[in-house]
């Protein structure tokens, strides 16, 4: 029987989104009469990425609680109460054999009604340190799966599987397009190039930290791919095809970035250093100190500690960003340990790991 009907749920940043669209597409070739619904937060970018997926989705009045005292937490208990309320409705007329959830807040009310309704639920867990709301429902969670050792501490040990986080498939084969990538890019070729990513929305401290840094680039003899985000591209656009920097909003073809950069500066968001894994290149983890639990510098920590990248936190860049990406450009010796330390610590079948996981429960629903 191929006419099962999946729901997912997973939103916020990209780092959630993707891998739902990933799990969802796996499914979709698997069991190409599926349906398939995704459920995200109203005005997050989930209701505009999804659908361009190729996906319904439908969206919950939900956001996340504030660590600072606003009035914005005032509305919390509505939205928790609201959105509970329509994910039954959405459960009760959708009628899933299973629940997926990737993170984000959407993914909270979603995977608890359909617990609640004995639909088996499976979390796919991106960080080394998760969330509150991934740590309570993996008390009913059927299947958890994770990317990063050690997770017994926080998640029921029976119900762990080490499958790595889904990635674009595109990104296995970096290597066969590396002159195509500078040419996409309108780069020279035999030119050192660095590429910056801070995440789908933009890092402001990032940009903020290149901008400063343009004329130190340029004596290096470096170009750059600089992916400034949604919020700051107005900002920063200035700046494009000046003394070889390229400034974009968004990389559609991350794949060809990659491809093109000998060295990469990046948040360390989950999704971005599982994909830094498989991608194998010289790594500057710069993590946001903004986000729950610090769980960025989690992440990046799991891969220093590798021997595997490098970090540099926010508050020490005035006073260690030169000395030490001078250093990096300088050592090819460094640059390739590097690149293959990260590599060997790629999970690049997790994707359909995560599937036949999926397929175990439904199999076990009927």
């Amino acid at each position: 029987m191929s006419n099962y009907k999946i729901i997912l749920s997973g939103g916020g940043t990209g780092g959630h989104i993707y891998p739902a669209i990933a799990i969802a597409n796996e499914l979709k070739s698997r069991y190409p009469d599926a349906d398939f619904l995704f459920v995200g937060a109203k005005d997050r970018m989930e209701m505009e990425k999804v659908p361009q997926a190729g996906y319904d989705i439908r969206g919950l009045w939900i956001s996340g609680i504030q660590r600072k005292l606003t009035l914005k937490n005032l509305s919390f208990p509505f939205k928790v109460i609201s959105s509970l309320w329509k994910a039954r409705k959405i459960i009760k007329s959708f009628k899933p054999d299973v629940a997926i959830g990737t993170g984000g807040f959407a993914s909270g009310p979603l995977l608890k009604v359909a617990a609640s309704n004995n639909i088996p639920t499976l979390i796919q867990e991106q960080n080394s340190y998760p969330g509150i709301t991934n740590k309570l429902l993996s008390k009913k969670a059927k299947k958890i799966c994770v990317a990063y050792d050690g997770l017994e501490r926080f998640f029921p040990e029976d119900k762990i599987i080490k499958t790595g986080n889904p990635v674009r498939q595109g990104l296995l084969d970096i290597e066969t397009k590396a002159v195509k990538a500078k040419d996409f890019f309108d780069l020279k070729h035999g030119k050192f190039t660095l590429l910056i990513i801070g995440g789908s929305l933009g890092s402001k401290r990032i940009n903020e930290l290149i901008e400063k840094e343009l004329d130190f680039f340029d004596t290096q003899n470096i170009q750059i791919i600089w992916q400034c985000g949604k919020l700051y591209y107005q900002q920063y656009k200035i700046y494009k095809n000046t003394k070889d920097v390229q400034v974009y909003e968004f990389l559609n073809n991350m794949d060809l970035a990659y491809a093109a950069a000998d060295i990469v500066i990046s948040r360390a968001g989950a999704g971005s250093v599982s994909e830094l894994c498989i991608v194998g290149k010289p790594v500057i983890f710069i993590p946001s100190p903004n986000v729950a639990e610090d769980h960025q510098t989690k992440n990046a920590m799991s891969i220093v500690n590798e021997d595997a990248a490098l970090m540099i936190k926010e508050e020490d860049l005035e006073a260690d960003f030169e000395n030490k990406f001078s250093q990096l450009v300088a050592s090819t010796e460094k640059q390739k340990q590097l690149g293959e330390n990260i590599k060997k610590l790629a999970l690049v079948n997790a994707t359909k790991d995560i599937a036949d996981e999926v397929e175990k429960l439904l199999n076990n629903s009927k």
